[in-house]
This record gives structure tokens, sequence and C-alpha cells, in this order.
């Protein structure tokens, strides 16, 4: 079986309501999403001869994914107050909603969902929200 590892980051802003500690505050990360994709066979033909999958489709998949969630807040739908969300978005802030908390292992199991939904044989998805931590998602 073959493996190959990609990842991307974006920074973000979340809040988790109803959380007890800090993370109910705003804050911010620099999200690491690490991608594994597998395969049995390489292919035989082509320029892509001798790879699982060119590299730079991969990269630019997960890029796309990924970037969705570049310099905004993300938040779970109905999580804020209409007048603060309102208040938030008159502003021009961008913002993202969701139909699940934004946590860590929630979004290494959206990315695993994405990238397979791509037609890869995604092994499984790392989220990192710091360089130390990171939720896993897959087989």
């Amino acid at each position: 079986m073959y493996s190959l590892i990609s990842e991307h980051s974006f920074d973000a802003a979340h809040f988790l309501k109803g959380y007890e500690g800090k993370c109910s505050n705003i804050h911010g990360h620099r999200w690491r999403v690490v991608v594994e994709i597998q395969g049995d066979a390489l292919k035989k033909d082509s320029h892509t001869r001798g790879m699982l999958i060119d590299f730079d489709e991969l990269k630019e998949t997960i890029k796309k994914e990924v970037d969705y969630f570049d310099h905004c807040l993300i938040i779970e739908k109905n999580s804020l107050k209409e007048n603060t969300y309102n208040a938030l978005k008159d502003e021009g802030f961008r913002i993202v909603e969701l139909d699940f908390r934004s946590t860590a292992e929630n979004f290494s199991k959206y990315f695993y969902d994405r990238i397979s939904e791509k037609g890869y044989q995604v092994k499984c998805v790392s989220v990192y929200e710091t360089p130390n931590d990171c939720a896993v998602y897959g087989e």
C-alpha cells in the first residue's frame, strides 16, 4: 500500500459556545490540515507514471478546501444572538457558519469527507489547532 501526505493551513477565529473554559471566548488558530491518501497501484502511463497521484493535483485539492476557511470567523449555526451576528455582518466580517461545533475532531472528519468526495482514497486527516495538539479521523 502506498501513501502520500500533504498539508495546508489556514488562519481563522472561532469559539466554543457552552464550553467551560477559555475556548468559550473568540480566539484564533493557525489550523494545520494534514491529509494522507493511499492506494495499491501506481500509475503506469503518461507523465504521472510511477506516481500514486500527482502531488500538485493533491495539493491543489487540499488548498481549495482549506482556503475557504482562511481569515474568517467560524461559528456553529445559531451560536450567536441574531443581533450580534447581524452587527458583525454589517461591519463586513466574513463569517462561516457550520452545522457542527468547530472542534479539531469535527474538522478532521469534515476534511476527510470533503477530500474523499473528490475521489481520493483517504487514509486519515489530522487537524492541528496548535503545533502540538491535533485530532485525527480515518480508517
